[in-house]
């Protein structure tokens, strides 16, 4: 049987180290979201009529975490073990993955307004709950919508909301506050085009990913067939 070659070689562990990170960050996506799910101090956050979109943004978070870490271990494995059989499922299931990035990046343009709308009524909606009862999970949350996008409540600067939660302003500032429907609206236009962007990127990663992992496939057949 022959060896690989010094530049196949190289692929080879440069495949490992980057598939090691990649089961890194599955294990992170996959305990955030877990833990967004199961610690009572966010649960809470949940329980509202938007609870719906959100339960199903955790549920795809834990879902991707948990294949990324699937891929990431074919990956490892496939590249230190020289294993064509491992290599093929991390290509496979890298596919898959760029397959759904572009599904939904395609959904996420072609739904913009509608993701927009159900924050906005996450907003509402946890906002009118907080009025309500009080209590202290909400208002940590309103506290970092209203900071995080620099507004406060949902029309503006208003007597009913409570000062505590908004942002402090001085003299002229407290009389033009944005409200935070059109501060998420503003943000997540903003930030479409950037995430987009930031897609892309993951995407193009992910070819040559699929492109190394079919090269030193070919090479580890190729030595195993010389004899």
């Amino acid at each position: 049987m022959a060896a690989l070659t010094g530049g196949e070689m190289c692929v080879k562990y440069l495949m490992f180290v980057f598939n090691f990170i990649f089961w890194i960050a599955g294990t992170c996506v996959m305990a955030v979201g877990l833990w967004l799910r199961l610690d009572p101090k966010t649960k809470i956050l949940f329980d509202g009529e938007a609870s719906f979109i959100f339960y199903t943004g955790l549920y795809i978070l834990i879902g991707v975490g948990a294949l990324i870490m699937v891929v990431g271990f074919f990956g490892c494995c496939g590249a230190i073990q020289e294993s064509p059989c491992l290599l093929g499922l991390f290509f496979f299931f890298l596919l898959v993955i760029f397959a759904v990035e572009v599904a939904a990046g395609i959904w996420a343009f072609s739904n913009q307004t509608k993701v927009t709308q159900d924050v906005t009524n996450f907003y509402k909606a946890t906002y009118n709950k907080y009025q309500e009862t009080n209590e202290d999970a909400l208002k940590e949350t309103i506290i970092l919508i209203h900071h995080g996008l620099n507004c406060c409540g949902p029309l503006g600067n208003q007597p009913e909301t409570p000062d505590q939660t908004c942002p402090k302003k001085e003299k002229l500032d407290a009389f033009i506050t944005k409200s935070c429907p059109d501060a998420i609206d503003e943000f997540l236009n903003s930030k479409l085009y950037i995430t987009g962007s930031i897609g892309i990127g993951i995407g193009v990663i992910m070819l040559f990913g699929m492109i190394f992992s079919m090269m030193l496939c070919c090479a580890i057949r190729k030595t195993r067939e010389i004899v």
